[in-house]
Order: structure tokens, then C-alpha cells, then sequence
């Protein structure tokens, strides 16, 4: 087994990253589709039964996450005596953390607990790589479930999930995390995708475990402190994670990596810029969630926001607008307000402004 690699300090990290991309792309002589093709017909390996297997677990995901929210989690909601408002996003916020706990609960074991070195030596993610090598079951199983998972997602951010400000990059991120889980798994890059998707996944896990208890501060009319002051302490707990895991940890032991590493393990390596564009689209958009939770804890700090609430929904900009007109006007005007209203739940929906 080969020595693990010493992990560089961050500016270190950079100056390698660039200087990697620059040599790959100047020994790049041959980089047009012909080659592209040729790269996937010899290396490229999935059997026609496994897209089949993610399509119909897809399914499974979405027809389960329908019965529950019919059964459990509506029924939940309105025992609880939430606000409508509130009520109607529970169902979301309930399937989301169920989900990510689960899965970020078998990456963990997957990386401290199955035997993988991936997190801790990450250059061991391309030791002995080798094209159409057999993928282990139980790293198969999360690719699995992690799959299916983002197809459902992608129809669920249309039709099925509350309309928010950040949706359409959401969706972008729900297609970009499809293709490199997809394509990772072709490619046989399945060491990364377990080192990415744990990195990912436990800030979700703490977001949604945050909006949940925000939704439960008010029940039946009654305010509940204890939820207010898990959610203040699960916004902060989230803003630090987010910056730890997604900022900080991806860079340094995924884009280091893939960028760097990667072509001293396997100098030939196939689609090297594809993947690390894909990667580098990933942290972009991670950079600008970033921008909200920095947007937020600003205006906490400068007393525009006594309470956690999420700064993307729109009915937080909704209820602001009405509350304006209702101290402006002393009293509501319903066609004014149902104009300026924008709609919450179920797919792309525009302005209803003129």
C-alpha cells in the first residue's frame, strides 16, 4: 500500500490545483469529440439492468414519499395545530431529514467503519484505480440509493417541493449532482462520489432538522421557546458546518484530488476536465447558498431579523409586504394583496404580478 500523501496547507492547495489544470490542459492535443467518444467506448461500463433498477427506485422514492406525506406527515401537522402555512412544508422538510440522516448515517460508515481510507488519505481514492474494476456492493448499494434519490428530487423540485427564490439553481444542482453520481459510477470514480456525498449531506441533515423546528415554534396559537431555541441553535450549528464541510473540506480533499492527484495516480484518466468542471459547478453553487446564510446572519446582526426564519422562502417577503400595508393603511385591501401574492407549492410558478 502506498504511503498517504501529506494534504498541503490552503494556499499550497490552490497553487497545485492551477498548476495541474495548466499541465493537463497544455498535454491536451487531442481533446474534440472523437476523442470523447473514443474515451467512453473504452472505458465506459454499465449494465443495461442498472439505469432500469435507479429508474424504478425513482419511482419507489416518489410514490413513498406521497403515501407518507398523505398518511403521516399531513395528519402529523395538523395534530400539532400548526399555521397553514407552515403545515403545508412540513411534509418536505420531514421526508428530506429522514432521508439525509439516512444517508449520510451509511457514508459515515462507509468511510470510519467499513474499512475505507478515503477520508482520511483521499489521495487513496484513485490507488489501483483501473477501468471497469468491480465496484464493492456496499458502495454499489449507496450508489443506489443516492441515485434514485436525485432523479426523484429533480421531479419533486418541479412539481412536488414549495417554490422558493434559490429553486432554479436547486434544480441545477439536483442535474449536476445526477450526472457525477451517474457518470462517477460508469467511470468507476465511486471512491469520490462516497468522500463528496458525505461532505453534502450533513448540512442538509441539520437545514431541514433547523426548518422543522421553526415550523413547530407556533402550535395550536401557543409559542414554543424550547423550538425557537433549538432553530437559533441549529442556524448557527448549520452556518459553521456548511462553511466547514462545503467550503473548506470539499476543496481540500475533493478538488485537491481530483485535480492534483488524480493525474499523478492515473495520468491518463478519462474526462478529467468534464468531472472537475462538474465539481467546480458544485462548489459554485454552494458558494452562493453561502451568500444566504451570510445575508442572514447580517441581518441578525444588524436587527433586521428577530427570529430564524428561511430567507428564501417568498411568503417571508409575502408577510413582510402585508404587514407594511396593513401599518400604512390601517386596514387590508384583499385584491391588493392577493395580486401582489406570489404562489408557494407545486412547480415553476411565476410572478402573478403584470
Amino acid at each position: 500500500m502506498e504511503a498517504p500523501e501529506p494534504v498541503p496547507g490552503y494556499e499550497e492547495l490552490v497553487r497545485r490545483i492551477y498548476r495541474s489544470l495548466a499541465t493537463a490542459l497544455r498535454s491536451c492535443t487531442d481533446c474534440g469529440w472523437e476523442l470523447s467518444r473514443r474515451t467512453w467506448a473504452e472505458n465506459a461500463r454499465l449494465a443495461w439492468s442498472e439505469p432500469l433498477l435507479c429508474l424504478l427506485c425513482a419511482v419507489g422514492w416518489t410514490v413513498a414519499r406521497q403515501a407518507a406525506s398523505r398518511c403521516l406527515f399531513r395528519p402529523f401537522a395538523k395534530w400539532c395545530q400548526l399555521e397553514p402555512k407552515d403545515a403545508a412544508k412540513v411534509p418536505e422538510s420531514i421526508w428530506k431529514l429522514l432521508y439525509y440522516l439516512f444517508s449520510w448515517s451509511y457514508s459515515t460508515y462507509l468511510l470510519f467503519f467499513a474499512g475505507y481510507p478515503f477520508f482520511y488519505d483521499p489521495p487513496s481514492v484513485f490507488y489501483d484505480w483501473r477501468k471497469g474494476m468491480e465496484v464493492p456492493t456496499d458502495i454499489a448499494l449507496a450508489y443506489l440509493l443516492q441515485c434514485s434519490f436525485y432523479c426523484h428530487s429533480v421531479y419533486a423540485s418541479l412539481y412536488m417541493d414549495a417554490w422558493r427564490k434559490d429553486s432554479v439553481v436547486m434544480l441545477i444542482h439536483h442535474v449536476v449532482t445526477l450526472v457525477l453520481i451517474a457518470l462517477s459510477y460508469v467511470f468507476r470514480y465511486h471512491n469520490v462520489g462516497i468522500l463528496v456525498l458525505f461532505l453534502h449531506d450533513i448540512t442538509d441533515v441539520q437545514l431541514e432538522f433547523t426548518k422543522l423546528n421553526v415550523y413547530f415554534k407556533y402550535r395550536g396559537g401557543v409559542y414554543h421557546p424550547l423550538n425557537d431555541f433549538i432553530s437559533n441553535i441549529g442556524c448557527i450549528s448549520f452556518s459553521i458546518s456548511w462553511f466547514w464541510f462545503r467550503l473548506y473540506w470539499f476543496p481540500l480533499k475533493v478538488l485537491y484530488v481530483t485535480c492534483h492527484s488524480s493525474l499523478r495516480c492515473v495520468p491518463q484518466i478519462p474526462f478529467y476536465f468534464f468531472f472537475n468542471t462538474l465539481l467546480f459547478i458544485l462548489t459554485l453553487m454552494n458558494v452562493y447558498w453561502f451568500m444566504y446564510i451570510v445575508l442572514f446572519v447580517v441581518k441578525v446582526l444588524m436587527g433586521q431579523v428577530r427570529e430564524v426564519n428561511d430567507v428564501r422562502e417568498y411568503d417571508i417577503d409575502t408577510r413582510r409586504k402585508v404587514a407594511t400595508f396593513q401599518t400604512n393603511d390601517g386596514k387590508r385591501n384583499n385584491a391588493s394583496y392577493w395580486k401582489e401574492r406570489k404562489p408557494l407549492m407545486n412547480g415553476i410558478v411565476k410572478d402573478k404580478r403584470p
